[in-house]
């Protein structure tokens, strides 16, 4: 009845897309993202260290920091902690008492905390929109696209983009940005959507151009992640600066697709602007 242990699985890629029977296009200005149940108590079904949940937290990571950078807003959900049965109702049936016996994993996870310009919705169903003020809010801020990542795919997430498109909001889901039960459900979660009610795309079809054109651009895409307010010199660690681990496995899941050799090992490795700039600005082969 409870959510079983999972197993981590290979997450989709480009060659697992289905054929989108829509071509819609992400407009920043229609567009808002929702990170969809990313809790400890969700997250905690993989166990700890979980790669595949790591390289999940990093593309939604990498989304929110461009919606961030683009005025794009940013929509959590998350079930509370306490729960009557009136208001689980059915979800006692199907699911027991969920997150109400582990109140202390409501939280979201840390590499994707909420920040004050963030709105996070109550949780009662699968969808998103119900019992929410969601879609007033989408609908008031001229946005009619929902960007969705999260946990779990084939079910708040596929519903969610489902209810979506029955309100003329156009759901994309991001199949890198998700997980799932297993791949197969993953799968199921996407070729649904792709052929019934929305687009599926991946994470980096989303994010501009990979790789900063100098380091001027370099810097302006690491100050925003780094939580000191003063400014690193070229030469200074990173790290020292706030910049986590998370981040830097989404530059390297980023900076991957242009030079190949690059790892979250070889950015941890030596995590100053100078030398993060050597690596970029070579020649590609």
């Amino acid at each position: 009845m409870a959510i079983p242990k999972l197993q981590a699985y290979a997450l989709p890629t480009a060659s697992d897309m289905p054929d989108n029977k829509v071509s819609w296009t992400v407009d920043p200005a229609r567009a808002a993202l929702l990170i969809h149940d990313m809790q400890d108590y969700f997250i905690g079904f993989w166990g700890e260290n979980c790669p595949m949940m790591e390289q999940v937290i990093a593309n939604i990571a990498a989304l929110r920091q461009y919606c961030k950078q683009h005025n794009i807003p940013v929509y959590y959900t998350a079930q509370p902690k306490e729960q009557s049965d009136d208001d689980r109702a059915l979800l006692n049936d199907m699911w027991g008492p969920g997150l109400t016996r582990s109140p202390e994993q409501q939280k979201i996870v840390d590499a994707l905390t909420p920040d004050e310009s963030d709105t996070v919705l109550v949780k009662w169903r699968y969808s998103a929109f119900h019992r929410s003020p969601l879609e007033e809010q989408l609908k008031a801020t001229g946005r009619n696209q929902l960007i969705i990542t999260g946990v779990y795919a084939h079910i708040g997430c596929m519903t969610t983009a489902t209810d979506a498109f029955m309100r003329d909001i156009q759901p994309f889901m991001v199949a890198d940005a998700l997980a799932d039960f297993s791949r197969e459900e993953h799968l199921m979660a996407l070729n649904y959507v792709a052929g019934r009610s929305g687009r599926v795309v991946m994470t980096e079809e989303l994010l501009p151009a990979p790789v900063p054109k100098s380091k001027d651009a370099l810097r302006a895409l690491i100050l925003p992640l780094l939580d000191e307010s003063d400014e690193p010199l070229d030469d200074e660690n990173l790290i020292d600066y706030g910049l986590d681990s998370v981040r830097m496995m989404a530059l390297a899941a980023r900076w991957r697709k242009v030079h190949g050799d690059i790892d979250f090992v070889m950015l941890a490795k030596n995590p100053t602007l100078d030398a993060w700039w050597t690596l970029l600005s070579r020649e590609v082969k």
